[in-house]
């Protein structure tokens, strides 16, 4: 249970932050064109609001379910009413709702999910969003997804000023990979270290480099045996099986190398030592962790000889397994082990990088979707219950930052698609507009808008129930 809170917390956090920048955009724009901004909301507040600060009578609502009745309210300055009828900050009610689905901007004279054309007055007010030109209204409508892409640029920034980059190539983790068993169908075995993708060298650091090579047609050349030269083909067959899997399908392999010994177990009652590195169990070789924990637990409440590296000798010991499959070692990290390369980004460096980074993950994300039509990448896509487990299950601002930059990207891309309720939908209409200088009618806009929120909850909730079924099954 404390997982899930932590987790569900870091991904209500990131959301909240996200949500406002998104809404941030649209309001910004609104602002700058004289636009009326009636409603500015952190999630959606169906019957009754959470919070509710309204500027022009200097009140602050504490669970309100109108502008007029609330279970408190506080009085926060002087009432700012608004300045010579024109539009302000002080016309916008600022609040948070209660259903945790996204926020919303409400734009006086907007046909949207909360706003239908039977509700505008008859003749268009100049402060209106009817009344702006199709170039203004377009800004508005593209004001989100741009601050969404600005705010992920922005958090890659802050992360590259922040902590840098601690990157181990691929070619310096001389123990090689660990494979999947299914990405193993290709060829691939576990301790090859790879060396190109397509012919091209890997930055592990460049998601797209990494996505690179599960694509279908894909070649990899790896070293294997520190010897042969070999190049495998990425099959569509295996990458459907990957998509489903929706795992890791590598990891970074490690030499069994003590750190520290710890008293009363075997390894100390062996006179193991820190910086011995233990090659082999008996006649079994362990190259590494992978080979050496599975030999632990076949091996255990048993006194195998263990053949161990201790500077240039090989040394042939009898150490103690315990009924836990335990000898009483701690391992060497694999930042001891090898060389990482460390990249500090100064304040006018790390802007620069903060884009590369965005950019590389737009693109690492539309490249994934194609996915989406196999029947393995429909049955991958996940709701709530998968978003939430990207986090981690300790709190880390480097974890939680990094994945809040990812979903940021996604929400962009999203809210871009050319599908009605969503900005990309206003955004098709809108060129529509300023090709054919014809307005779409207010009516259509709404019926279209309803269309388009019956799709999106009907996408929700079978993403959830994907959510469910993968908790069921496992």
């Amino acid at each position: 249970m404390e997982t899930f809170l932590l987790k569900a917390a870091q991904l209500v956090l990131a959301l909240m932050i996200l949500v406002v920048i998104h809404e941030c955009g649209h309001y910004f724009f609104a602002r700058i064109f004289k636009i009326r901004v009636n409603r500015f909301y952190l999630f959606f507040n169906p019957k009754f609001s959470l919070v509710k600060y309204i500027p022009a009578r200097g009140e602050l609502l504490i669970i309100s379910n109108d502008d007029t009745k609330a279970w408190r309210t506080i009085k926060i300055g002087k009432p700012c009413p608004p300045i010579d009828g024109k539009p302000t900050w002080r016309d916008t009610v600022y609040g948070i709702g209660w259903l945790p689905l996204g926020g919303y901007c409400q734009i006086d004279g907007m046909v949207d999910e909360t706003t239908d054309s039977s509700k505008l007055s008859a003749e268009p007010q100049p402060w209106e969003f009817r009344s702006r030109p199709a170039w203004q209204r377009l800004l508005v409508m593209v004001g989100g997804v741009l601050f969404n892409f600005i705010g992920a640029i922005l958090i890659y920034a802050g992360i590259s000023f922040s902590w840098g980059e601690r990157v181990v190539p691929l070619q310096n983790i001389t123990e090689g990979m660990d494979f999947s068993e299914t990405i193993q169908q290709i060829g691939l075995r576990n301790g090859d270290i790879i060396l190109t993708v397509n012919g091209e060298e890997v930055d592990p650091s460049m998601s797209s480099d990494m996505w690179e090579m599960v694509q279908a047609g894909s070649k990899i050349t790896v070293l294997r045996n520190h010897i042969d030269t070999v190049t495998v083909t990425m099959t569509d067959k295996v990458l459907q099986q990957l998509i489903a899997e929706n795992q890791r399908f590598m990891a970074m392999r490690l030499p069994v190398i003590v750190k520290e010994v710890q008293g009363g177990k075997g390894a100390a009652e062996a006179g193991l030592q820190a910086g011995d590195r233990i090659v082999a169990i008996d006649s079994d070789t362990v190259p590494a962790l992978t080979e050496f924990f599975a030999q632990l637990a076949e091996r255990k409440d048993t006194k195998p000889t263990m053949s161990v590296l201790r500077g240039d000798q090989l040394l042939r010991i009898p150490v103690a397994i315990d009924s836990d499959g335990k000898v009483g070692i701690m391992l060497t990290p694999a930042n001891e082990i090898y060389d990482y390369q460390e990249v500090e980004y100064g304040f006018f460096a790390c802007i620069p990088r903060g884009c590369q980074l965005a950019v590389d993950q737009l693109v690492t994300y539309v490249s994934s979707l194609k996915m989406l039509f196999t029947k393995s990448g429909a049955q991958s896509v996940g709701g709530f219950g998968a978003l939430g487990n990207l986090f981690p299950t300790t709190w880390d601002w480097y974890s939680f930052w990094t994945i809040a930059a990812m979903l940021s990207i996604i929400l962009a891309f999203m809210n871009f698609l050319p599908i009605p309720a969503l900005d990309g939908g206003y955004i098709m209409f809108l060129i529509w507009e300023v090709i054919t200088r014809h307005r779409v009618p207010d009516k259509f806009l709404e019926r279209a808008n309803t269309v388009g929120m019956i799709l999106l909850l009907l996408l929700l909730i079978y993403a959830n129930l994907n959510d469910v079924y993968r908790l069921i099954l496992n």
